[in-house]
Formats: C-alpha cells, sequence, structure tokens
C-alpha cells in the first residue's frame, strides 16, 4: 500500500480514482465495508482504491475535551487498512487549518489535486469539513456537478444494533473482547512501543516488556494469557493490566506489562501488538514480593494450560 500525504502526490496517470473517507477507528465490519465497495468498484473500472483517513482523532484538534480513547494507535490502523487490500492511502495530517476549510472547499480540492475521480464512499452518517458543514447530501450534489459517483454506505447491523467505534470501545472497557472481536471481524488486539519500566519484573524473575499505550481504550484491570506479536515473530505471553498495588509506590500509574513466555533478549523501542485469549485473574494486592512472585509463577502455569 502507497502511503501518501497529499492528493497530488498519487499521479494517477489517467486511471480513475475510487476513493473511501473516514476516520476508520478500529477498521470494523462497517468500515470495511465502505473500503470493500471502494476496492470492487476500483477493480471493475481499472482504477486506484484509494483510502483517506486522518493521523488523529479530529476532536484533538477542535473539541479537546471530548477526545475518545481509540480502539488502535495509527500504524495499527493502517496495517489492518493495507490488510484489505487498498492500493493508496492519503493520510491527511488534521490541524487547526484543515480544521477550518469547508466541506465544499475539501471535496472539490481533492477532485482537483486526484484528477479523475470516479466515486466515493463513506458511511451514511458521514460528516466532515468546518462545523461538520458537509454530509452525504452534499457530497452528491457535488458528484452531479463534478462527475463522481457517491456511495452513503449503511451501517453494518450485529445482535440489532449498529456497529460502531463507541460500542467497540464500551465492549473493550467492559471486558467484552468476543463481542469486540465480532464487530471488528477479527480478533481484537492492542499495540504500543516497549518503553523503559522500573525493572521490577527483572528483579522477581520474570522480565516484562512494558507498553506506551497512550490514548487507547483498555480491558479491565488484571492478568491475561495473550499472544504476542513482535515484528514477524509470535510469542505465548502473560499480560498485566494495573497499577501494581503490591509496590506501594506514592503515586501509582497505568502500566501495560506483558511476559513473552520462553523468551530472552531486548525489546526495548520495538511494538508489539498484544491478541487477548483470556483473562485469569483480577488485579490484586499481595502481602509481599515474595507472595506476588508465587503468584506470578502460577499465573504463567495456568497461561501455558490455556494455549
Amino acid at each position: 500500500m502507497n502511503i501518501i500525504h497529499a492528493a497530488s502526490e498519487l499521479s494517477p496517470r489517467d486511471r480513475k480514482v475510487c476513493v473511501a473517507i473516514g476516520m476508520f477507528d478500529g477498521v470494523h465490519l462497517g468500515h470495511q465495508q465502505i473500503i470493500r465497495q471502494t476496492i470492487a468498484a476500483a477493480r471493475q473500472h481499472e482504477g486506484i482504491a484509494l483510502v483517506i483517513t486522518f493521523d488523529r482523532h479530529p476532536n484533538a484538534v477542535v473539541a479537546p475535551q471530548r477526545v475518545p480513547d481509540l480502539i488502535q494507535p495509527l500504524q495499527q490502523k493502517l496495517r489492518v487498512i493495507e490488510s484489505l487490500g487498498t492500493d493508496a492511502l492519503l493520510l491527511i495530517h488534521f490541524d487547526r487549518a484543515f480544521s477550518e476549510q469547508s466541506g465544499d472547499a475539501f471535496i472539490r480540492n481533492l477532485v482537483r489535486d486526484l484528477g479523475q475521480v470516479h466515486s466515493l464512499s463513506v458511511g451514511a452518517a458521514f460528516a466532515f469539513g468546518h462545523k461538520r458543514s458537509g454530509n452525504v447530501a452534499l457530497l452528491k450534489k457535488l458528484g452531479e456537478e463534478l462527475k463522481f459517483t457517491v456511495h452513503g454506505v449503511a451501517a453494518v447491523s450485529l445482535d440489532g444494533q449498529p456497529v460502531s467505534s463507541t460500542r467497540i470501545r464500551e465492549a473493550i472497557r467492559a471486558g467484552r473482547l468476543d463481542a469486540a472481536s465480532q464487530m471488528l471481524g477479527r480478533a481484537y488486539s492492542l499495540a504500543g512501543r516497549v518503553v523503559q519500566g522500573d525493572g521490577v519484573g527483572h528483579e522477581l524473575g520474570f522480565p516484562t516488556a512494558n507498553l506506551d499505550v497512550p490514548g487507547l481504550v483498555l480491558p479491565p484491570n488484571g492478568v491475561y494469557a495473550a499472544h504476542a506479536q513482535v515484528g514477524n515473530a509470535a510469542h505465548r505471553a502473560v499480560l498485566n493490566i494495573g497499577h501494581r498495588p503490591t509496590l506501594r509506590r506514592p503515586t501509582p500509574q497505568l502500566t501495560l506489562e506483558a511476559h513473552l513466555l520462553d523468551f530472552s533478549g531486548n525489546l526495548h523501542g520495538k511494538e508489539i501488538e498484544i491478541t487477548f485469549l483470556s483473562r485469569l485473574r483480577d488485579e490484586k494486592k499481595f502481602p509481599s514480593a515474595a507472595k506476588l512472585k508465587e503468584q506470578i509463577a502460577r499465573d504463567i502455569a495456568e497461561a501455558r494450560k490455556q494455549f
């Protein structure tokens, strides 16, 4: 997948361009339907399937107090979009200047820079542009003028309710990871880069990789059996999400620590993608580090039975 940062970089060379636009947090079943509609149109017309998305949630700029916790970090989202078979992705830097562009101006500039836009696919409730001035009705009006087809794709329903990023976030927070996976159309996972920890896990004999996951929605605190993907290598792991109450820190911070089974090596700076297998237990405070060490050993033994 070719990732570009300006529409003029695409250079379609007289090929038609079929476009999907959205934030696509989670790239769930509904998002996949929009993107697959675009890919199908591109294949039918021997064109280019282009996905347009943003490098941050728009609320990070226009309403910082209402930024939702995201399902995926950006790089994980891009990998999922690529796996669907899209040809190119335009990653727009969402800043104050971009947020003040009207919906009409955004589409006109896009069509001018891309050249021959054949179709544009969005969710049926898609809103865009300054103060959400654009919607599917505006797209259809512009489509008639600028000669492109508009697909306002209806939401996908599951269990009688529309699949949405909000609904998936709620499922993750509640620990209903199977439900989240159903709505995502794949196993729920989260990804983060390994940062320097305080070495307590190593001191206990169970070194852990501390994942940096700012701004992501997380499952409930506790201990999980999980799979950890590091580059092309897959590992079994035990994952702890919580504030580590046994350590009695003056300012406890939420941490996400993964102990990779039967692994030795330096993971600092690498990205790990975690896929949850099962929940082993709640977070718990132990009377001593020795008792915590004993419990970790039991957690690992139990996790091995789960794989």
